[in-house]
């Protein structure tokens, strides 16, 4: 029977290692090709990995909550005879040769059937030989339990011993310990560590800076919970973004500017145009790409706004890639990355835009939609806000939300004198880090951005 290797795929340029989440196919179950065999999780997305054969999975080299790196043979999928499959590509060499398939047969120079059987369990045997020098193994210790690569690694960081991990009651298959495990070991013991009093012998020991600004993060609250409250645990992604967001406001020196805008003349040019853009190109005009537009061109003008800052060096980024956080319809926040979208006229970024909104709704994105952003850019104005005071995206130096637009009345200026009238406005919230960014670049940035959307022609064709 030939055997076909499935391995974890390239997923992004930054993207080196998954782990494995859940298994969709059980060893002997059949597979059809592009059928899902596993969902996998990087730090940025979930996804899934399809079959590009069919036949039936025969064996499966890593556990849930393992993790691989890109290129490793995750699964193996029987796909059929191997007898058969070496006559069929018999046939098709007799016919690109013009050759009867009996006289093909016939050759004497050509191997028979019995040697391409020994010369394929030749390789198949190489083969699962490499397999299994390269496949990470999952080692036991003297009392005969087993654990991943990945509970071993984390285990040796936190300097957890063989006999704390034997006292870990694993929740995986057979009992094994997940990486969920261990770290709520480590979590619950950090928490009792701390809850110890000081001796009088206690030291104070200098601390470097990252360690000292998280060992004075305040603990958390302890909450009583009574039989009728409803305890809803995290998901991946909901943690992910939580430990992010936390460690965006622990790193960076938030400061906020605000900017109002009138935008009446986009407005009426947006209602005008639409229906004539979505007849010509079957997307729908938002502001979304209109206002992503208006950034690019504003990190062209402030180039000090599109960088990354690790502290002690500025890296100027060569590449304007614009991410627009989204939230999806579990509550999660995901930011998909528009690459280079200073080079996008405004029809490319609507369609852009439509196309990771629609991806991000439906469990589409790749891992490398949502890498190598410079700036972003979320709209709290689809719930209604007024305004908002985003985090910063790390390592980003910036970001900026868009409030709701609104019809207000205003103060009117003109030769003849000053009127009150109803305007279509809107207020742009920008966060940056003062670290980095003072007071004049954050607020000339989104002037210019202002500035910009005010003086849109409304005669302008698209």
């Amino acid at each position: 029977m030939a055997r076909f290797n499935v391995v974890l795929p390239q997923m992004g340029e930054s993207v080196t290692e998954a782990t494995i989440t859940n298994w969709l196919k059980n060893v002997g179950d059949s597979i059809e090709v592009d059928e899902a065999i596993v969902e996998i999780a990087t730090d940025k997305v979930d996804s899934e990995v399809p079959s590009e054969v069919s036949g039936t999975l025969v064996q499966v080299n890593f556990s849930e909550e393992e993790l691989a790196q890109v290129g490793d043979v995750i699964a193996v999928i029987e796909t059929g005879d191997i007898e058969e499959t070496a006559l069929d590509t018999e046939v098709q060499a007799a016919h690109q040769q013009n050759i009867p398939v009996e006289t093909a047969k016939d050759d004497t120079s050509a191997p028979n059937e019995s040697e391409v059987v020994e010369q394929v369990k030749e390789i198949e045997q190489n083969i699962t030989q490499t397999t299994a020098q390269l496949k990470p193994q999952i080692t036991a210790n003297s009392e005969g339990r087993f654990y991943s690569p990945l509970v071993r690694k984390i285990a040796r960081e936190e300097n957890v011993s063989e006999s704390e991990l034997n006292q870990i009651k694993g929740s995986g298959l057979e009992g094994r310990v997940t990486k969920n495990d261990i770290l709520q070991y480590i979590d619950s013991r950090s928490s009792s560590v701390s809850s110890t009093p000081a001796t009088e012998n206690t030291i104070d020991v200098p601390q470097p800076k990252e360690q000292a600004r998280a060992s004075a993060a305040p603990a958390a609250p302890v909450i009583n919970i009574n039989s009728s409250d409803e305890i809803i645990e995290l998901n991946r992604m909901a943690k992910l973004t939580s430990e992010h967001m936390t460690k965006s406001l622990a790193t960076s020196a938030h400061v906020q500017s605000f900017i109002e805008v009138d935008v009446t003349n986009l407005v009426e040019w947006r209602n005008r145009v639409k229906d004539e853009f979505y007849k010509r190109e079957g997307e729908k005009l938002t502001f979304t790409p209109i206002f992503i537009e208006a950034v690019a061109r504003a990190l062209k003008n402030f180039p000090m706004l599109n960088i990354s800052f690790d502290g002690e060096r500025i890296i100027k980024k060569s590449a304007i890639n614009i991410g627009m956080a989204a939230a999806l319809a579990d509550g999660n926040l995901i930011v998909p990355v528009i690459k280079n979208a200073d080079q996008l006229n405004l029809v490319g970024l609507a369609k852009k835009v439509n196309e990771l909104a629609h991806n991000a709704r439906n469990g589409k994105l790749k891992p490398d939609d949502v890498t190598d952003g410079t700036y972003t850019v979320t709209n709290v104005g689809s719930f209604g806000s007024v305004f908002g005071t985003p985090i910063i995206n790390q390592p980003q130096v910036g970001i900026l939300a868009l409030g709701a637009i609104r019809k207000m009345p205003a103060v009117i200026s003109t030769e003849e004198g000053d009127f009150i009238g109803i305007r279509s406005k809107m207020f742009l919230s920008h966060s940056y880090d003062h670290r980095i960014v003072n007071g004049a670049l954050g607020g000339s940035f989104i002037k210019f951005i202002a500035e910009h959307l005010e003086s849109w022609d409304v005669s302008a064709k698209i």
